[in-house]
């Protein structure tokens, strides 16, 4: 059976559309919602630990982003050339503007590298290869690019830090993951103080998060696959976390599908000898593809924070594969009308069960 994209549409009034963050990040509003009841209260985000309690685990996504957008010269024409991610040395997956006017085999030259368009996609994306390792790439691009900013937003920000968490350390992203946003270094912090315990993961994000859904139905949708790397140590922090009955929380849509993805690669049964398995001890490096909707079975995921997202993306199916698609969208429609700021610099939300219960620690 298949499932309408419109049934994850709804109408946003542009004035919610936020332009930049708060100052401070962690006063922007938070919404919390119980998937199962649907019932919501309101804070502003540094009161989140009224939320959370000692032995909770807070995963989040440490990528950083990277200035992705460059301008090359094809002959006398320019051309946009958003990097994508590095698929091998030298070559690159990449989206080009204009598409129409470039083809196979056309030279692109920047100043002081150059690339040649190798393929072309049906759906956008090309193929390049240009004469300089990924590091050489980045360094490049750290000089020469652009912050490669949501279309949303009207300017560019004042540094690239404004576009990026306080924890980004893992260099590869083209967008950021957003709900950290909201996580000052002296929340983090104060959280520690309480019990609250940290993970990291990484996944670069890139089209597979921002590409909006154009198809009839969301089966119909092409989920484009984007690195994640989990170390031993967040796989056996998890594990221990699942295996005690503490509660694991998502940052952001990311993290989840990280989360998830990396358990539903590793293991094809979610039991085995009467024991749950949750994420390979090992930890984790692998391209993931995974697209959550609803129906979805979560291994991993107790609680989830994250912002407010477009229509008929895949973020906010995912959203309603966890919250249901009801309260997700009541949710919404709430969050418009006491007037909260929407999308990648807006205010967040923080999904949870009331009537669960964990054993403290």
């Amino acid at each position: 059976m298949s499932t309408s994209t419109q049934l994850f549409d709804y109408f946003l009034p542009s004035e919610h559309i936020a332009q930049q963050s708060v100052e401070p990040r962690d006063h922007s509003r938070l919404l919390v919602l119980d998937r199962l009841t649907g019932e919501m209260h309101h804070h502003h985000f540094f009161e989140i630990e009224k939320e959370l309690r000692a032995g909770d685990l807070l995963v989040l996504n440490d990528t950083k982003v990277f200035k992705a957008r460059l301008h090359g010269w094809i002959g006398q024409r320019k051309v946009e050339v958003f990097l994508l991610r590095p698929q091998e040395e030298n070559f690159w997956h990449v989206l080009l503007k204009p598409g129409r006017k470039v083809h196979v085999g056309d030279q692109i030259d920047f100043d002081g590298l150059s690339g040649r368009i190798l393929t072309k996609k049906q759906d956008g994306t090309a193929q390049i290869k240009i004469n300089g390792s990924v590091s050489d790439v980045f360094h490049f691009a750290d000089l020469h690019g652009e912050v490669p900013i949501p279309p949303y937003v009207g300017h560019m920000p004042d540094s690239s830090e404004a576009y990026q968490t306080t924890y980004a350390r893992s260099v590869g992203s083209v967008a950021a993951p957003t709900a950290g946003f909201h996580f000052t270094e002296r929340l983090i912090a104060d959280l520690k103080k309480k019990g609250i315990a940290f993970a990291f993961v990484t996944l670069h994000v890139g089209l597979g998060t921002f590409r909006p859904i154009k198809t009839e139905t969301i089966e119909q949708h092409e989920m484009h696959a984007e690195f994640v790397e989990i170390s031993s140590e967040t796989a056996q922090y998890v594990n221990e976390a699942k295996q005690h009955g503490r509660r694991v929380i998502a940052v952001g849509t990311t993290t989840v599908r990280a989360l998830e993805g990396a358990a539903l690669a590793s293991f094809s049964s979610f039991e085995k000898d009467g024991k749950k398995r949750y994420l390979p001890e090992q930890g984790f490096i692998q391209d993931v593809n995974l697209f959550i909707a609803p129906g979805f079975t979560f291994r991993i995921l107790d609680g989830l924070i994250t912002n407010f997202h477009l229509p008929k993306s895949t973020l906010l199916v995912l959203v309603s594969a966890f919250a249901g698609r009801e309260h997700t969208l009541a949710s919404y429609k709430e969050a418009i009308r006491l007037g909260y700021r929407f999308y990648s610099f807006g205010d967040a939300m923080m999904i949870r069960s009331g009537k669960e219960t964990y054993q403290d620690i």
